[in-house]
């Protein structure tokens, strides 16, 4: 049985960008079109009961941000399409980077004012160390912007790779005319406001340049040599290249004016890859070797890359994200987790409208499905039918660079505090670390925001009010070493620096930036490791 004519239907795509880009309102406008949603929520107006339909957190309400990934599925021209609205802030990262772990493809929105951000830099890198093909978006051509030919310059030096434009901008600012596609020679002509949908804008030939000219005059003309001189310096599409990596198709438009949106949803169906062969590694012989796993082989399997508490804070739920790689599911079918050999009963299986869910039916490869559980399932864990033994690899978790004391204004909630860090460290909302000689327990976050997301929540969700307070770390390490007898020496010489995180790992706890040097200099046979994948893999050494 081979399931390849429902996995070429299928398309995963995370949306990436720097913070204020558009993404999100770009999400909305995808979902809108698709037919997902019959209104878009407005991510600015925060006073207002309606908001962005993938923000449904209430911090994200309050800010008017995204601070957690969401998941949503649309079915646009017989295909079913699963978009992934990650959080732009950079203190959020880590869920992105995981994020991309479940993707086929990513669409780049660009701030036509701002260029390519600091935040954009380091999403593209992950995109680029996993090959993974890029779309990309100049968002916000109604506004004084830059140059296309700029801005197009930049994204590829900041990309490493050419720009294909598909379609080209007409003026910008107050004098934004329209778009050009360069498939179908033809310029849609803008008009502003939100209300309008894409069959409201009329396209006029480019071979009735005549009347295009005396329409817009030297809007049109500049925008004529600007475009030649683009595809002139570009190479010619080539598909497969786009699909290695190595090339990136370029829209321009205007989300929150609808404009330029439908040419990225059809972009989505027409060039993105339908789900890829993912490696993961398989004992043969007790020894671990890899292999790659099919989306349209027979045996279900998938990959756990988010893990959410408390979507419906009424039944206080956990749900596991799974990214389906090969096979099919269909509801009663018997689920293992690979780490620990336990058999999975989810009380239900859903897919995903950012806070909506719908009962599964049947998924294939590609689908991102999501798993009710009560414990027992962490991020980066391998979910199979049992009728095959793997693990997928490549979940990445950062050393934290800043740390916090968690301090519980009421000790009668110790509990509740612990049933939230539990939680909150298994979701990878925070990091958590239990201090193997007493004490408080400590967070290790990429960035400052994390900690405010995280009392909130506890607060909110737990019922647990804590004060969090500086310590004396200021980075963390993995560690492991060649020998049980080796590490217990270690862990003996720095007692008060040992601390294990939510999946048990045992970690360094560092109080200056030279106390790895020095504690390799004292134990060379340690290892020090800044990135661990999760519980299930042997740590990484990232040099």
């Amino acid at each position: 049985m081979t399931f390849a004519s429902e996995t070429r239907r299928r398309r995963s795509f995370a949306i990436i960008s720097h913070p204020d880009a558009g993404k999100t309102t770009l999400t909305e406008k995808l979902l809108l079109f698709s037919g997902a949603i019959q209104i878009a929520g407005s991510v600015k107006a925060r006073k207002a009961t309606r908001h962005a339909t993938s923000d449904w957190m209430e911090i994200e309400k309050q800010r008017g941000i995204s601070v957690a990934s969401s998941v949503m599925q649309m079915v646009y021209r017989d295909h079913v399409i699963n978009l992934l609205d990650t959080p732009g802030h950079k203190d959020f990262s880590e869920d992105t980077y995981r994020v991309l772990t479940a993707v086929d493809s990513a669409l780049m929105v660009i701030d036509a004012a701002n260029g390519v951000e600091a935040q954009t830099r380091r999403l593209i890198e992950v995109c680029r160390q996993r090959d993974t093909p890029i779309i990309t978006f100049v968002n916000k051509m109604d506004r004084e912007v830059r140059e296309p030919l700029d801005i197009l310059d930049e994204i590829e030096r900041e990309l490493g790779m050419p720009c294909i434009p598909m379609t080209w901008p007409v003026g910008q600012g107050k004098s934004f005319c329209g778009i050009v596609n360069l498939q179908t020679q033809a310029m849609t002509l803008f008009e502003a406001g939100s209300e309008r949908r894409p069959q409201d804008f009329k396209a006029i030939a480019l071979g009735d340049g005549q009347a295009l000219r005396q329409r817009f005059g030297q809007e049109f003309e500049s925008a004529m040599e600007g475009m030649d001189l683009a595809t002139g310096a570009s190479p010619s599409w080539d598909h497969t290249a786009f699909l290695a990596g190595k090339q990136t198709p370029v829209f321009f438009g205007s989300g929150v004016n609808n404009f330029g949106v439908m040419e990225v949803l059809d972009a989505l169906v027409d060039l993105a890859p339908s789900p890829q062969p993912r490696t993961s590694s398989v004992l043969v012989n007790r020894q671990s070797v890899l292999t790659q796993v099919r989306p349209e082989d027979e045996a279900f399997s998938g990959v756990v890359f988010k893990v959410q508490a408390n979507m419906d804070p009424a039944h206080r739920d956990r749900i596991a994200f799974v990214r389906m790689c090969s096979g099919k599911y269909t509801p009663g079918m018997k689920l293992k987790v690979q780490r620990t050999a336990k058999e999975l009963r989810p009380t239900s299986v859903v897919t995903f409208m950012s806070q909506r869910r719908e009962a599964v039916h049947e998924a294939y490869a590609g689908d991102i499905v999501g798993f009710t559980t009560h414990g027992g399932v962490q991020l980066g864990d391998t979910i199979t039918d049992g009728s095959v033994s793997l693990q997928f690899t490549g979940l990445p978790f950062f050393a934290p660079e800043l740390f916090t004391t968690v301090i519980l204004r009421n000790p009668l909630r110790t509990k509740q505090l612990q049933q939230g860090l539990a939680q909150l460290g298994e979701e990878g909302a925070i990091q958590v670390f239990r201090p193997e000689v007493g004490g408080n327990m400590l967070l290790g976050a990429i960035g400052q925001l994390q900690f405010e997301v995280v009392q909130h929540r506890l607060k909110g969700e737990y019922d647990a009010d804590v004060r969090l307070e500086s310590c004396q770390f200021v980075g963390a390490r993995w560690i492991s070493a060649n020998s049980p007898a080796e590490l217990k020496a270690f862990c003996e010489a720095y007692p008060m620096r040992m601390a294990r995180d939510a999946a048990n790992t045992l970690a360094y706890l560092c109080t200056s930036p030279y106390d790895v040097r020095l504690a390799q200099e004292r134990f060379p046979k340690i290892h020090f490791h800044p990135l661990r994948e999760h519980a299930g893999l042997a740590l990484q050494s990232a040099g």
